[in-house]
């Protein structure tokens, strides 16, 4: 992974049924940290977390950021589970996201 391009990355709890989105340089480590650092945060209540899908959205963090809070504004379960099925193509403002191929254990 380049560390200057930029992935939108969806997490999901087997803990507990939730979805978390983000943003990273590197969401396998990204997964990891949520996995792991000591603090008390949200995500730390519901781990373990599982990487569902990311996606590759350029190196302009602005859009980055734009990607990442639309996804979270619409407050859907449904969209995520979809951004989670590979055959999924998203439309519209999402459009331009590149869903990067699912890594192997």
């Amino acid at each position: 992974m380049d560390e200057q391009s930029l992935y939108i990355y969806i997490l999901h709890s087997t803990k507990s049924g939730k979805y978390d989105v983000g943003r990273s340089s590197n969401p396998v480590r990204r997964l990891s940290e949520h996995n792991t650092k000591p603090f008390n945060t949200y995500t730390s209540k519901f781990r373990p977390w599982e990487l569902k899908a990311y996606f590759y959205c350029g190196k302009d963090e602005k859009m980055a950021i734009k990607l990442e809070r639309f996804i979270k504004q619409q407050k859907s379960r449904k969209l995520l589970t979809q951004l989670c099925n590979p055959s999924f193509l998203a439309g519209g403002f999402l459009a331009q996201l590149v869903r990067v191929p699912h890594m192997r254990d």
